[in-house]
């Protein structure tokens, strides 16, 4: 995905041809990428569940894993990939990617996890139930806010998670719908403070943040068993074909119109700080 970026505006080459695809904004709503491609160390974790010991398997989630995989390589991103976690080792797994040095060197981060899942949380490998073997979502901002990862201070923090958050239906019959018919399908079941050194400076414990959730809450995920779940599907499609001159959250905003003709399920933004907007192909 060749991309560059002259005069503040981001094009497209194709067939040799510069087309000018859109304009930025100036350049203070911009998160800034400072270092050239050649030397960032951008790198994303990947977290995916597929067996269980109590839970059914996740089929088709191997087709997610790769195109996520392939999806964020091609963003630029090394992808630490880990499978069949439970809910501490996840965490551990989470605490470790937070420390990595790369990400001095990276501007932005990409957080991916699939798994069953329930109100509570993401379903590790022993899960039972709703209290059993869970990883509770703030685990995830707890590792990655501005006081235990330092080195992502200011930089954007990109939370994908695929799962059920409950078991009800996340469509309703009106009088005007017609709902076509579907395949097959299986689901994922204030203070003040006085500063003294001028050198240092109040920031926002949990910035920098975007999330986009699989669906709402208390409803379920559908995956096909062959060609993996309909949330990653239209992610990676709509990344792919408006990356390039989009920013995250109108991404994000895309994927979740792409879910118009399928009212089953609906990708919610939820828990997202972010105070700039965050190109992935900044001309650099």
């Amino acid at each position: 995905w060749p991309r560059s970026r002259s005069s503040g505006v981001i094009s497209q080459r194709k067939g040799g041809v510069d087309a000018v695809s859109c304009h930025l904004p100036p350049s203070s709503q911009i998160y800034p990428i400072l270092l050239p491609r050649e030397t960032r160390t951008r790198r994303a974790l990947l977290i995916c569940n597929t067996e269980f010991e109590h839970l059914s398997q996740r089929e088709g989630a191997e087709v997610d894993v790769k195109e996520m995989t392939k999806l964020l390589e091609g963003l630029g991103y090394r992808v630490d990939l880990h499978e069949n976690l439970t809910s501490q080792e996840m965490a551990v797994v989470m605490k470790d990617f937070a420390g990595h040095e790369d990400h001095l060197t990276s501007d932005s981060t990409f957080l991916v996890f699939m798994s069953h899942g329930r109100r509570t949380g993401l379903c590790g490998t022993k899960s039972r139930d709703e209290t059993t073997d869970i990883l509770s979502l703030d685990t995830i901002y707890e590792n990655f806010n501005n006081k235990h990862c330092k080195a992502l201070i200011g930089k954007p923090k990109v939370v994908i998670i695929q799962s059920c958050r409950g078991d009800k239906r996340g469509s309703v019959l009106v009088s005007d719908s017609a709902i076509s018919e579907m395949p097959a399908l299986s689901s994922d079941s204030m203070n003040t403070v006085k500063l003294e050194c001028k050198e240092m400076r109040l920031i926002h414990l949990e910035s920098d943040f975007a999330t986009l959730y699989s669906s709402t809450p208390d409803t379920v995920s559908w995956r096909n068993p062959v060609r993996g779940t309909i949330f990653i599907q239209r992610l990676v499609e709509q990344f792919r074909n408006h990356a390039f001159n989009s920013d995250l959250q109108e991404l994000f905003r895309k994927v979740q119109r792409s879910f118009e003709d399928f009212p089953k399920q609906l990708p919610t933004q939820e828990r997202t700080t972010m105070l700039r907007k965050f190109y992935l192909f900044p001309g650099h």
